[in-house]
């Protein structure tokens, strides 16, 4: 039976914490950092992934070193709201390799994408070739980011 954020211990936690900071860290190094020999670490370790409190281990990788330093949140308005437009949405954002992130929302609009392009021409070449074609788009608002005050991967874990 998995376990939930509530029975995780205050040693859980902190491995948790070190992880999502440095997921390359060894379980020497974590072992250390917890307070623990190197074994029962391994151990927490495997059952917070088993608990699926761990998803995967990623590398994150600079945008600008990629030449893609244009980021970008886009509103979308759709047509209609039906079960089948909202998964015909879905499965179209989840096949744009720009499309970096795709939320639905509550609000006056439908959903928000955050994507990540070249330059501004590029931008321009994604919403006429690929968002301005996807089905059931009524409308779409574009927020172009001037400057990335903050940006991080990690999860407050109290």
């Amino acid at each position: 039976m998995s376990r939930t954020l509530a029975q995780l211990d205050k040693t859980d936690r902190r491995i948790l914490n070190k992880l999502q900071r440095d997921g390359r860290i060894s379980n020497v190094d974590l072992s250390r950092y917890a307070n623990l020999s190197p074994t029962p670490c391994l151990e927490r370790v495997k059952r917070l992934e088993a608990d699926g409190f761990i998803d995967r281990y990623v590398a994150l990788l600079d945008p600008s070193k990629l030449e893609k330093k244009l980021c970008a949140y886009i509103e979308v308005s759709l047509n209609s709201t039906s079960t089948e437009a909202l998964k015909n949405f879905d499965q179209h954002m989840r096949g744009m390799p720009e499309v970096q992130e795709c939320q639905m929302v509550a609000g006056n609009f439908d959903y928000l994408i955050k994507i990540r392009v070249v330059d501004m021409q590029d931008y321009q070449r994604f919403l006429g070739e690929q968002l301005a074609t996807t089905p059931g788009i009524a409308q779409t608002h574009t927020y172009v980011v001037i400057n990335e005050v903050k940006s991080v991967t990690t999860v407050a874990i109290i």
